[in-house]
């Protein structure tokens, strides 16, 4: 709070009201912005609240009169974040730092008098707080109940956007493109380092932009400085290895030439990190800019490899060895408003911590977008590989919906001799058609892959960022960034962040309402039997799908079982006898200490559990796809969750108005109820189809250990030999310990979802009619504002236009 309110409190004799406004952060610009229901909720008792109004009345037409500037048009915008309002076009253009002015702010109505839905949440906001407050301080099971739903009200999903591609491919120009921020992520004159992870999204909570750099630990550090000093110990002769190479890129990029001499103990003395000391205090680094362009300046440390000379110059030492993730956020944007790009490395990491949040990233993308570039989008090998070892993560192990192949600078195409700009525009247009059919006859061949995304999931994209900034041969339209635009604004309306907030505030307020209401008890009773009696008929529904869905996997998982076994042995041959030859034994000697698992800075990673494990996920790949789907609106078994149903609304039209607030908000707690165990599965299933893999790591885990403290002459022969002893004693016993373990945690989730439904619908069922509150207050007046909003979002009328019949 500024000066101003505190001054005007004082003069106009409120001042016991100060600390109040203080705490709602109520200042000059938002003061101009309250409106009735806020000063309520700012002022409960009638005397001030009264004579407040009076005197901010008389302020906003003396204000009017002596400076136009901050008149009611202009001031009453502070709830607000920008948009762009050039017709409600999507499109953004990249003229100076963003298309969208951090000046510019989105008005608190549209062009037919309704107010935004920004306007709508932060009203809905603030009736709810003044409704909190209103409620008695004694914690009954009521009130109890009220207070916790009101405060869970808030909710901020995000959907993921992962971003993959080799360095080159156009990643950074592609995302400074579709967001509207030039200069943002930084390109072309600095190569990427493929390790870190960046994170682009919405900066909610000031107009700068940001980064916050995440370390790894100290404790990772030391353990990844072994496997570094490891391949360079035993492999001065194998200078042209890639893991040799990119261990001294490493240790060269943060430490100079000092690593030749010393040994790593002496690599976490202090002076290494003076200018990070919060990787040293396991904290994260915040960077701050009022531009893209200094912010990116900034950044680039820690998240690239090399620069150019003259890029460099001003820096003395990189540490993107040392960075875990990068989230870069951005002010006023509507396309990250509930979206988060990630700018993803291509198979993970070989250090550890780095490797477990990509395949957590990995698993939440809600789309994945493969960048590669036009020239060779079909024929490149490492955009197909980078889907043929992520595509289990992504789709029965995460929950991705489509995957969007980008090919990158078409506008590379099609240019020869002096061509007319209008002759060079119908060559591209030409020559993207053809790359998007060969893309497509590409992915149709990757048979694996189709059996978890169907062709529906998966769309081409021919796009060039530079052709969408300078617009020279093609028109905007034709570099299809703006097809990318829309796709992130139907995500963000896919959200319905304001939808979901002000429906569970009806429902909360039906409730209250319904509470402070006294009488109609026969009719109470009756509807309470009714909708026990409906609820466990429900629950026979949801039931029985899943007892045929325990049958399914259990009967695809036995067959996995004896697949497994038959072949095993040569499964574990073929990664333990490459066809390569060079450096076995170091790599061997860190799969080993990886618990099996070895990660390269190019080409594919080698996991042996994940090999081993893999007749046992084929064999389940398609039910479990069947059975906890991310395409299509059924859901999860076979759509037993989403067709739940007391039939609230029948019972309205047949009860009427003496239970007919009740009836909303079990309607809603339904909805709400659906919602959350949709977002409860969604997380489990990925721990279930990963137990499978989990249980064989946990039962090769004593040869490994066996393995790694082998050293001497024949060191690569008995570390072989040790591996498949085991395998060859074990495996009558872990390929039927997988799949129990799988089985265990399905029948742990059915009963889980079971007992929510039946011990959720219950308790508001009992809640809403078994209970009278005594002591709750009347909100009426506040049930009818958010049940207005409620029909400006949903274009219909409410339940009140229900007709009622005796």
């Amino acid at each position: 709070m500024d000066d101003f309110v505190c001054n005007k409190l004082t003069e106009w004799n409120l001042s016991e009201w100060i600390q109040i406004f203080k705490d709602h952060k109520v200042d000059k610009e938002s003061l101009y912005c309250l409106e009735d229901h806020h000063i309520a909720a700012l002022i409960p008792i009638v005397g001030p609240q009264s004579k407040f109004k009076k005197r901010l009345k008389l302020l906003k037409e003396e204000q009017n009169t002596t400076d136009p500037e901050t008149s009611e048009s202009s001031v009453e915008v502070c709830p607000s974040t920008s948009k762009t309002n050039d017709k409600g076009k999507r499109k953004l253009d990249l003229k100076g730092e963003s298309s969208q002015s951090p000046a510019r702010k989105r008005p608190r109505e549209d062009i037919r008098g309704k107010k935004t839905e920004e306007v709508i949440l932060s009203d809905v906001k603030y009736i709810m707080r003044y409704v909190h407050q209103k409620l008695p301080k004694q914690d009954d099971k009521l009130n109890k109940f009220l207070k916790n739903n009101i405060e869970d009200l808030e909710t901020d999903k995000r959907e993921v956007v992962g971003v993959f591609g080799k360095t080159g491919a156009g990643k950074s120009s592609l995302i400074n493109a579709v967001i509207g921020v030039k200069n943002l992520l930084p390109s072309g004159s600095i190569s990427a380092c493929t390790s870190v992870m960046i994170k682009v999204e919405a900066n909610m909570r000031n107009p700068k932009y940001e980064a916050e750099i995440e370390f790894i630990t100290k404790e990772e550090w030391k353990e990844e400085l072994w496997t570094l000093f490891n391949f360079l110990g035993d492999n001065e002769d194998q200078e042209k290895d890639e893991d040799y190479q990119d261990s001294v890129e490493k240790l060269s990029v943060l430490y100079g030439e000092e690593w030749k001499n010393k040994s790593p103990e002496n690599f976490m003395d202090k002076k290494y990190f003076r200018e990070i000391p919060e990787f040293l205090d396991s904290k994260s680094k915040i960077l701050t800019s009022d531009t893209a362009k200094e912010l990116s300046a900034k950044f680039v440390k820690y998240t690239r490899s090399e620069s150019k000379e003259e890029d460099a110059k001003d820096v003395k030492r990189l540490y993107w060895p040392l960075v875990k993730c990068v989230t870069v956020r951005v002010p006023n944007n509507r396309l990250l408003q509930h979206v988060t790009l990630v700018d993803l490395p291509g198979n993970g990491d070989r250090n550890k911590s780095r490797d477990t949040m990509w395949k957590k990233v990995v698993g939440s993308c809600s789309t994945v977008w493969i960048v590669a570039e036009i020239n060779r989008a079909a024929s490149e090998k490492e955009s197909w590989e980078i889907l043929e070892e992520s595509y289990s993560l992504m789709g029965n192990g995460g929950e991705c919906r489509q995957i969007h192949f980008i090919c990158t600078k078409s506008d590379s195409l099609g240019r020869s001799g002096n061509q007319s700009a209008a002759g060079v525009r119908a060559q591209i247009l030409k020559q993207n058609e053809q790359a998007k059919r060969k893309v497509r006859a590409e992915f149709s061949k990757l048979k694996d892959i189709k059996k978890q995304f169907s062709e529906e999931c998966f769309k081409v994209f021919t796009v060039s960022s530079k052709e969408f900034m300078r617009k020279k041969c093609l028109d905007p339209d034709d570099t299809e960034i703006p097809r990318l635009q829309e796709f992130l604004q139907d995500l963000n309306n896919s959200h319905s962040e304001t939808l979901n907030y002000v429906s569970g505030a009806r429902g909360i307020l039906s409730l209250i309402q319904g509470a402070s209401s006294r009488g109609a008890a026969d009719i109470k009773t009756a509807v309470f039997i009714e909708l026990e009696e409906k609820l466990s008929l429900e629950l026979d529904k949801v039931r029985e799908p899943m007892k045929e869905t325990v049958m399914a996997f259990k009967k695809c998982l036995s067959e996995g079982v004896e697949k497994s076994k038959s072949s095993c042995e040569k499964v574990l041959k073929s990664v333990l006898y490459p066809t390569k030859k060079g450096a076995f034994h170091m790599i061997l000697k860190c799969l080993v200490r990886n618990g099996g698992i070895h990660k390269t800075k190019k080409g594919k990673s080698i996991n042996i559990n994940m090999k081993l494990t893999s007749c046992l996920t084929d064999s389940i790949d398609e039910e479990f796809k069947k059975t906890f789907p991310n395409e299509g609106n059924s859901g999860p078994f076979n759509g037993v969750i989403n067709t739940f149903s007391l039939d609230t609304e029948k019972m309205m039209k047949k009860e009427c108005e003496n239970v007919k607030l009740q009836l909303t908000f079990l309607k809603t707690e339904e909805e709400k109820m659906k919602t959350n165990l949709n977002k409860l599965i969604r997380q489990r299933k990925k721990t279930i189809y990963s137990s499978l893999t989990t249980t064989i790591e946990e039962t090769m885990k004593p040869c490994y250990d066996r393995a790694k403290d082998i050293k001497g002459e024949g060191m690569l022969r008995n570390m072989r030999e040790t591996i498949e002893i085991h395998v060859h004693g074990s495996k009558d016993v872990m390929f039927a310990q997988a799949k129990d373990a799988m089985m265990e945690q399905l029948r742990d989730l059915m009963l889980e979802i079971l007992e929510k439904l039946c011990n959720t619908m219950q308790e508001s069922i009992e809640l809403s009619l078994k209970t009278d509150g005594v002591s709750i207050p009347d909100v009426s007046v506040e049930l009818q504002m958010v049940k207005q909003y409620y029909n400006d979002l949903t274009k219909s009328p409410d339940d009140d236009a229900i007709i009622c019949s005796d």
